[in-house]
Order: C-alpha cells, then sequence, then structure tokens
C-alpha cells in the first residue's frame, strides 16, 4: 500500500458509537430469562459482563447485537438512532458480535473467512467494495493470522479459527464491537494477546467493546466498567472496584471468594476457596 492510500485508510476506520440498551427483557418458552436490564456501552470504553453459568450473560449480549428477539427492550445508537429501526444491513455497519461455537468453513482460505465481515459494504447484489481489501488485510494482521490468509480454514486449530472469526468482526469495521466469551480455545498466548487487542480497541480508536467473559481476573485487568448479572438480573455495575468485592461474589457464585490487589499490577485478582484450599489453610495455621 502506498503511503497516500495507507492515510486515506487509516481515516476511514470506524469512530466508536454508543450504544444503549434500555428495559431489555428476553423470554424463553415464556419464561423471562434477562429481566429489565440496561446497559450502555461508550466510545472509548471496555465493558464486560460477568456472572455465573445461566445468569444471562450472553442472552444480554446476544440481545444488544439484535440476535435475540427480546419481549421488551430499548435500543439506541449514538443517543438518536433507534437500533431497532435500522435494516440488518445497516445496523451491522454499526454493531459486529463474535459469537461462541461458530461453525468451521469447508472449502474456504482464511482470507475468504474474513471477508465475510465486509458483507454490509457490497450492496445486494455483491457489488465491489472498494475499501475491503485494506481492512481485511488490517484486520487479518491485528489478529495475528495474516501468515494463515491462504491456508483452508478447515486446517485450523480452534484457536487459530477463533481469531479468523475475531478478524472477520474487525474486518466489519464497526463502532461497537461484542465479543461473547472470546478466550474460549484460546491457549494463554493468545487469550493475553486477545485481552490486548480489546483495549488497545477502545484506546486507540475509540471503539465501544462489550465482551461476555467468565474469568473475573481478566475482567478486572481489561475493564473500565463490569456489569455482575445473577439469574437474569444486573445486580451490580460499575468499576471493577466497585463490583467485585468479595461479599458480593461469594454470595452471587455460592463460593468463598476473596479478593486482593495484584503487587505487581495493582490490579484486583480473585481466588475461589475450595475445600482443599480451606485444608490447606488449615494446615499452615497448626504448623
Amino acid at each position: 500500500m502506498q503511503e497516500g492510500e495507507e492515510t486515506a485508510a487509516v481515516a476511514r476506520r470506524p469512530q466508536g458509537h454508543e450504544l444503549s440498551a434500555t428495559g431489555v427483557t428476553v423470554a424463553y418458552e415464556g419464561v423471562d430469562v434477562v429481566h429489565d436490564a440496561s446497559m450502555t456501552l461508550r466510545p472509548g470504553d471496555v465493558t464486560v459482563l460477568v456472572g455465573p453459568n445461566g445468569s444471562g450473560k450472553s442472552t444480554l449480549l446476544r440481545t444488544i447485537a439484535r440476535l435475540q428477539r427480546p419481549r421488551s427492550a430499548e435500543l439506541v445508537i449514538d443517543g438518536g438512532t433507534d437500533g431497532l429501526a435500522l435494516s440488518p444491513r445497516e445496523f451491522s455497519r454499526h454493531v459486529a458480535l463474535l459469537t461462541q461455537g461458530r461453525p468451521t468453513p469447508g472449502g474456504l482460505t482464511v482470507r475468504d473467512v474474513v471477508e465475510f465481515g465486509r458483507y454490509p459494504y457490497r450492496g445486494r447484489w455483491g457489488r465491489t467494495d472498494p475499501d475491503g481489501r485494506a481492512a481485511v488485510d488490517r484486520a487479518l494482521a491485528m489478529t495475528g493470522v495474516a501468515e494463515l490468509a491462504e491456508r483452508g480454514a478447515e486446517h485450523l486449530s480452534g484457536g487459530q479459527l477463533q481469531r479468523v472469526w475475531l478478524a472477520s468482526c474487525l474486518a466489519q469495521e464497526t463502532g461497537v464491537l461484542l465479543l461473547d466469551e472470546p478466550t474460549t480455545y484460546l491457549d494463554l498466548r493468545y487469550q493475553v494477546e486477545l485481552l490486548d487487542l480489546m483495549r488497545d480497541l477502545a484506546d486507540d480508536h475509540g471503539i465501544a467493546v462489550g465482551a461476555v467473559l467468565h474469568d473475573l481476573d481478566q475482567a478486572a485487568a481489561i475493564a473500565d466498567r463490569i456489569f455482575l448479572l445473577a439469574k437474569g438480573r444486573v445486580i451490580a455495575h460499575g468499576g471493577p472496584e466497585d463490583v467485585l468485592t468479595p461479599q458480593r461474589l461469594t454470595e452471587t457464585y455460592g463460593i468463598r471468594i476473596e479478593v486482593e490487589n495484584d503487587p505487581l499490577t495493582g490490579r484486583l485478582r480473585t481466588r475461589a476457596i475450595g475445600r482443599h484450599h480451606s485444608r490447606s489453610e488449615r494446615l499452615s495455621t497448626t504448623s
């Protein structure tokens, strides 16, 4: 890419959008599983949803991404645009979602898969996408899979495929990026790199990033704001120090959880205390 082309490509990169969801209630077979939840994803912030299995985290995220139909909800982009009134193609230019368990595509290269992210810009008859090549190349590089671009997607490991699907979301070039358990299938190195990338997208590009994470320490490390859910309700939200308290986590998860500050990073670190931990503590106390 020539210098002038690169400058133009940088200028085309998306600006963050604010996405506000209010009064979200979702039902499965007539039973409410998310109850009157509200949250706002802000440009330049990483917002993380945490909570036990079955607490409604993924359902809430998928509903905000319009993959799950709510029983009631308001969805507003940048304080004025009705997100529920936009066409799917228009909405996809604002919001991208990395879902759990995406399939392994057969007969396609990695580049082919990443190019799926450009569908909102290609029009009904697949007309040319002049910005597409640069967007795909950026996404491949940002996720560390550029060297795999011509490899068949069916030959990738689970962790590699997860990064390829993330690249597809990044190629979509939206102002809001949602990720549902994005560290699943990734080894420790790529978990850390993905979390760093989420932080970079918020800090350097002003993207509003929302994610579901199971690991409380990962949430504490990257989140500006945390929403804690239990039984389909948001029971606390705010900064990590305000939400991830020992009493609240112990009550929510049903197991003793201690919270301390990591001496190296200064960030919160949690520890769930099981039966064997307790035994070790008794032995160390009596010795």
